[in-house]
């Protein structure tokens, strides 16, 4: 576009100013630290639950053997009652009674071995439930930890939120009643240039790219009206020319 009041042009510095604010807001909205800090403790608490499912599955595993094995010295210790039982009471022929005797003493050795094993399982048991109490409880506290971290992520979400609503209410003010075609130049070299569509001209200086300006380029730009639209011929930023002294 060639032209637009010098006063529009003016005003575009404060819409650029507002949106730069809404930019910076955004910027710390998606680099909150809190969101790094869960996208960490996330991972953690994926690691953790790994560790907690695995201890969980031994424990599960050691507590149907040590049933197995209570079970396998129990049914040992039926039979020796019941054949102690018998001995007692004189039942049978001497014979067998001298073999009841036999497996009474053969069914002591087994029970023996039976609640051998049946200990070595309990102390696993009781390692791997120590074990899987500690993976359950850091768990636990990691997320807790989570759960602060969110709380506090959502309300800072909620404080930028809220202040960027004022700020867009501002911006929308600021740019209410300005040139249309200069509002749609802005926002396209905006779109293209990251944001900063249009920057002071202060000396020789453009203050959107910060280079000094060609003294001849100066005097072409202070020659033309007021109302002309001038772009930096180094970035391309629409240039608004400022009276003296600001």
């Amino acid at each position: 576009m060639a032209n637009a009041p010098a006063a529009d042009q003016r005003r575009l510095l404060d819409v650029q100013a507002l949106d730069t604010r809404l930019d910076q807001l955004a910027h710390r909205r998606r680099t909150l630290p809190e969101i790094a800090r869960i996208a960490e403790l996330d991972s953690q608490v994926a690691d953790l639950h790994t560790a907690l499912v695995t201890s969980q599955t031994a424990v599960a595993d050691l507590r149907r053997e040590l049933a197995k094995a209570e079970a396998d010295v129990q049914q040992v210790r039926d039979r020796a009652a019941r054949n102690q039982a018998r001995l007692d009471a004189g039942q049978g022929t001497a014979k067998d009674l001298q073999a009841l005797q036999h497996e009474l003493e053969s069914l002591a050795r087994r029970q023996g071995d039976l609640e051998e094993v049946e200990l070595e399982v309990m102390e696993r048991l009781e390692a791997h439930e120590a074990a899987l109490a500690e993976v359950t409880a850091a768990h636990s506290q990691l997320v807790e930890s989570k759960a602060q971290v969110v709380s506090e992520r959502d309300a800072a979400y909620a404080q930028l939120d809220a202040e960027a609503a004022t700020v867009q209410a501002e911006r929308a003010g600021a740019a209410s009643g300005l040139d249309a075609g200069l509002v749609t130049l802005y926002d396209r070299i905006r779109a293209q240039l990251g944001g900063q569509g249009a920057a002071a001209l202060r000396g020789r200086r453009c203050e959107g790219c910060h280079l000094d300006l060609n003294p001849s380029d100066v005097d072409v730009i202070k020659a033309k009206p007021d109302d002309a639209v001038v772009r930096c011929e180094e970035c391309g930023r629409i240039l608004v020319r400022l009276p003296e002294g600001q």
